[in-house]
């Protein structure tokens, strides 16, 4: 649900999916480059783009009558009992000598009692579908695989209902010479290897494995529980899981496809079911596309978040940098009551009392794959802790999420696309990362610590309820789309045929009606004023970057939806340009100067939707002075204290805010359909209000108890206001703001508090007492 202002204004969002991609795909050679993004607020506006549609469980996964069929009977099958050593085998098809069985025909074998030391092989070479049915079996190998699917057209696995099994091998195996190094798992299969029934089994991978496939790997039912020295359980072609309860805990990866030579297959697909996954390296990893339809998801990854290198930004000068989080101790109160464990305190430490990680250390300890392309190449399991990963698109259409992860809890190094779902993260690094575009259709999104938030060269969030705590910046859209897209190209050449296989790209056109049409591009980001430098910079905010520097290519769009933010770096930052079309965004910036509550290098271009952030005053930047919807930036002349209500309403009395920050404050940003170019407005505070908080937003009930801290007349669609009334917003020096990795010259730094002061009038100690309207 969509959080609303104390207004009887309707909130409204736009359909613009993910469309940046397409335009972003050429190379730009410089900033003025066309990368349009159109919204639209009164006429009739018809916008072609190119849109990446929702992929299921069903568009990559078909079962045949083989991979469901659980039914057999004691006429129409062989059945083996096992006897320490030795197996007794009535019927045809299947030998036992040596202490293992060998099945060599096409069937459906029954298997009961228990095996000691000993194998079941399939070797059938006429490529039929052997049918093995656990009945009630332990079996254990000392010195190999205990089931070795060596060759069969495909091995359908069925765990009788109402039986309990276990498969399990040795810490050493035997192979026959230097060069053979399988099989490797417990249950080890060179055909496409199905499970399906309602019983039970336990695997044990006591030399590496649990579960391998060299081919596809579908589970169709069961509880099947996996412990494994290295993988729990692995299918080399595709990994699909369409029901089931399964437990894996793994000092590898959790699940893992591991196709990296076909661009259409290497994927996991999920429909449903139960999972608790505790990994050493990845919880869920598809070597090409993840797609979870549903399902209830329980992962932690290397211990958990706790488990997390500590952080420290490197600054354009050397040491400790300016842009990337150096939050304050008071993080207020995030959704889990504490801040996050690798959040650097004011002495340098974390919460942990150690001193965080200089940048040649988290380099050397915790290569992160977004960073660069080389990174993603050279990647290996051991420095990935991901929870859900994906080589290229990570989908998830639905399903429950608590994730615990000591790297990014959901990641894709090519685009990541939430549909439904309702998601709990806590993470070590990012929360949500996309390489190239993040979307976020639905869904409710609770990442509780994070180093940071959300993270991608685009980000879109059309709709959902999005809440990120984080210790460095909250909303971070970096690097260079073109960049990220040279770069999967390089390290997949053949990404673009899965993408056709995976997901659906289609040219569309949306058609937006509400009011008057505003379209950007990068060449309207030249809408800009001139330092005393020389030095561009967007007009309504502070400086973008450092001198010479120029805005990059990456987006942040709101449509619609709700994002609450509680940042110790910055709010919501983009490396490029900030768009918001509808929605709510509630951010809870930082209380240090070295960060902002907003902070572009491009362009903020508002224009529709209800946003309020507040933060420090030192780097605070507004929305663009080309916005279509009128915005206010209130610097206090003092911080004022976590929970003091900010409070603005016309001179009507009509209420336009009433907000309780989490945190320190002394800037306000506040955008509403409400406030008008040339309307009059109070701003209060302190006092108290009568209706309910979401977030600290106040949706409902009467102000009263504040004081008047200056009351003026608007004279723009961005209005700077400090306690003596409106002000230009006079600009210093900009500093550097929150890249990947390594800090980035951002923008909107060093907003000075001086400035003229016009038609307006400061008055102290004056109570406001009004019904909301």
């Amino acid at each position: 649900m969509n959080k609303k202002w104390i207004t009887g204004s309707k909130l409204w969002s736009v359909a613009m999916i993910t469309a940046m991609l397409a335009a972003c795909s050429a190379p730009a050679a410089t900033n003025s480059t066309a990368n349009a993004a159109t919204s639209t607020t009164g006429t009739t506006k018809t916008v072609s783009v190119s849109e990446q549609t929702s992929v299921k469980y069903a568009d990559l996964v078909s079962l045949d009558a083989d991979d469901t069929n659980v039914s057999w009977s004691e006429t129409d099958s062989t059945t083996i009992k096992l006897s320490g050593k030795t197996a007794t085998v009535t019927g045809s098809g299947a030998k036992a000598a040596n202490g293992s069985v060998t099945i060599s025909e096409a069937g459906t074998y029954v298997l009961s009692g228990e095996l000691t030391d000993g194998q079941i092989v399939v070797n059938v070479t006429d490529k039929g579908t052997v049918h093995l049915v656990l009945n009630g079996a332990t079996i254990h190998d000392n010195d190999s695989a205990a089931i070795y699917i060596k060759e069969a057209g495909k091995a359908v696995i069925t765990l009788q209902e109402g039986t309990e099994n276990a498969v399990s091998d040795g810490t050493t195996y035997v192979y026959a010479d230097d060069a053979t190094d399988e099989p490797d798992a417990a249950i080890f299969s060179k055909a496409d290897l199905t499970f399906n029934g309602t019983g039970k089994l336990n695997v044990t991978g006591n030399y590496n494995e649990g579960i391998t496939s060299k081919d596809d790997l579908i589970i169709v039912s069961g509880t099947i529980n996996v412990k494994a020295a290295d993988d729990g359980i692995k299918g080399k072609d595709m990994l699909a899981v369409q029901e089931g309860t399964i437990t894996v805990d793994a000092e590898g990866d959790g699940m893992k496809s591991t196709n990296d030579t076909d661009a259409e297959k290497g994927f996991v697909a999920i429909a449903g079911g139960t999972f608790d996954i505790q990994s050493g390296n990845d919880g869920i990893q598809a070597e090409t596309a993840l797609v979870a339809d549903g399902g209830t998801f329980n992962i932690v990854t290397g211990g958990g978040s706790a488990n997390a290198p500590a952080k420290a930004e490197e600054g354009p000068f050397g040491g400790g940098g300016w842009g990337g989080g150096t939050p304050p101790t008071d993080m207020g109160t995030p959704p889990d009551g504490e801040p996050p464990a690798d959040m650097p305190a004011a002495d340098g430490t974390n919460a942990a009392g150690t001193a965080p990680a200089s940048s040649a250390d988290k380099a050397s300890t915790t290569a992160s794959d977004a960073d660069a392309a080389t990174t993603t190449t050279t990647e290996t399991e051991s420095t990935s802790v991901k929870a859900l990963k994906a080589g290229t698109d990570l989908t998830v259409n639905g399903g429950t999420y608590t994730i615990d992860s000591m790297d990014d809890s959901l990641h894709s190094n090519s685009n990541v696309t939430i549909n439904d779902g309702k998601i709990s993260l806590e993470s070590g690094d990012d929360g949500i990362h996309a390489d190239l575009a993040l979307t976020i259709n639905g869904g409710t999104i609770v990442i509780a610590k994070s180093y940071e938030g959300l993270e991608g060269a685009s980000i879109t969030l059309n709709d959902g309820d999005v809440d990120v705590t984080s210790s460095d910046d909250g909303v971070n859209a970096s690097g260079d789309i073109t960049a990220a897209t040279a770069d999967a190209e390089a390290t997949t050449e053949e990404d673009s045929t899965q993408a056709a296989d995976t997901t659906a790209t289609s040219n569309i056109s949306v058609t937006e009606t509400t009011g008057t049409t505003s379209t950007t591009t990068d060449t309207d980001q030249a809408d800009q004023s001139t330092d005393a430098s020389g030095n561009t910079r967007p007009q309504g905010g502070a400086p973008g970057g450092m001198p010479g520097e120029s805005a990059g290519n990456s987006e942040l769009h709101i449509n619609g939806g709700s994002l609450t933010v509680n940042a110790g770096g910055d709010g919501l930052d983009s490396n490029g340009s900030i768009y918001m079309t509808g929605g709510t965004v509630i951010v809870n910036g930082p209380t240090d100067n070295g960060n902002g509550p907003l902070d572009y290098d491009g362009t903020f271009e508002m224009s529709g939707g209800y946003l309020v952030a507040a933060g420090s005053s030192g780097m605070a930047q507004g929305t663009s002075d080309s916005s279509t919807q009128n915005t206010i930036v209130m610097t206090f002349p003092e911080t004022q204290k976590a929970g003091t209500l900010v409070h603005v309403q016309d001179s009507d009395g009509n209420n336009i805010l009433t907000f309780a920050p989490a945190k320190d404050y002394q800037s306000v940003v506040i955008s509403s359909p409400d406030l008008k170019e040339d309307g009059s407005y109070e701003i209060y505070s302190g006092g108290t209000s009568s209706g309910t908080a979401t977030d600290g937003l106040y949706t409902d009930g009467t102000y009263s108890g504040g004081t008047k801290v200056v009351s003026f007349q608007s004279t723009s669609n961005v209005t700077w206001v400090n306690e003596s009334g409106v002000t230009t917003a006079n600009t210093g020096m900009g500093g550097p703001g929150g890249g990947r990795g390594q800090g980035g010259f951002g923008g909107g730094r060093n907003r000075t508090e001086s400035g003229t002061t016009t038609d307006s009038t400061s008055t102290n100690a004056t109570d406001s007492e009004n019904s909301a309207k």
